[in-house]
């Protein structure tokens, strides 16, 4: 397929370099132009492009931005046919983002994207931390394996994604209509808990959205004790050998969930 990647941060060049490699036609842009992409496109074999032309021709197009960035690049998807999948791996953080009033007042994340691009959107990868994307795929059948939830109105879109999913190692699975979203978007316990299917789809269930905004502030305060070298490396995506992702550790325990049972 050729899939046009908005935004390249490190969630946007993992999916670039694992759906490449799988065979795919990969065309790379963000905001500071392809100039700034062309050694990373030579690297994998994508090509770097502008936004708009990213869009052209497209299968499917996946937006991995910072949420607050949309209404800059909405206007490019009013040339996309209707029949394109696109794909919206952001979530809403405040601190970074701006506050945005529809959410505030409690519309779904990814209604919002809908709404400011003006077409449907599947809702995917958002719920993986960027270092788990990149190191924790398994092969398909392979035990504990992580799953990805896809939420989405669109059935045949969705198992698009799935494949999709599957094809960057980890098992994709059908999570319902895009008012359910929610159930993956941060402050709940299927949010960067990297859980395989069973306990995934049982995270879900036991989200409660009011609760969300509290629960992914807390998790961003208790993540700071950290410190700002791990934060630059998971920014940076240059993982040194032995990195150990420890924020998926403090989502689990957040929730009471149980520990890692192996780290990759």
């Amino acid at each position: 397929m050729n899939i046009g990647i908005i935004g390249v941060g490190t969630i946007g060049k993992t999916l670039a370099q694992k759906l490449q490699a799988h065979g795919h036609q990969v065309r790379i842009a963000n905001s500071r132009g392809p100039e700034s992409l062309q050694d990373f496109a030579r690297e994998i074999g994508a090509t770097a492009t502008t936004v708009e032309a990213a869009v052209q021709g497209a299968d499917v197009i996946v937006l991995t931005i910072p949420l607050g960035k949309l209404p800059a690049i909405q206007e490019v998807f009013r040339a996309v046919p209707p029949n394109v999948t696109v794909v919206e791996t952001m979530n809403y953080y405040p601190q970074r983002d701006g506050v945005i009033a529809d959410l505030e007042q409690g519309m779904v994340h990814s209604a919002w994207v809908e709404k400011t691009i003006g077409r449907p959107v599947i809702k995917a990868f958002n719920n993986i931390g960027a270092y788990s994307l990149f190191a924790a795929g398994k092969p398909a059948g392979t035990p504990g394996r992580i799953a990805l939830s896809v939420s989405g109105d669109d059935d045949a879109a969705k198992q698009v994604v799935i494949e999709l999913v599957n094809q960057t190692g980890f098992d994709g699975y059908d999570a319902g209509p895009l008012a359910d979203s929610w159930r993956q978007q941060p402050g709940t316990p299927a949010y960067c808990t990297d859980l395989p299917l069973a306990e995934a789809q049982a995270a879900r269930a036991l989200a409660e959205r009011t609760e969300a905004p509290a629960h992914r502030d807390a998790v961003m305060q208790e993540m700071g004790s950290l410190g700002q070298e791990y934060m630059d490396i998971l920014l940076s995506g240059q993982y040194p050998a032995g990195f150990v992702d420890h924020g998926v550790d403090i989502n689990r325990a957040h929730f009471g969930l149980p520990a890692r049972p192996t780290i990759y």
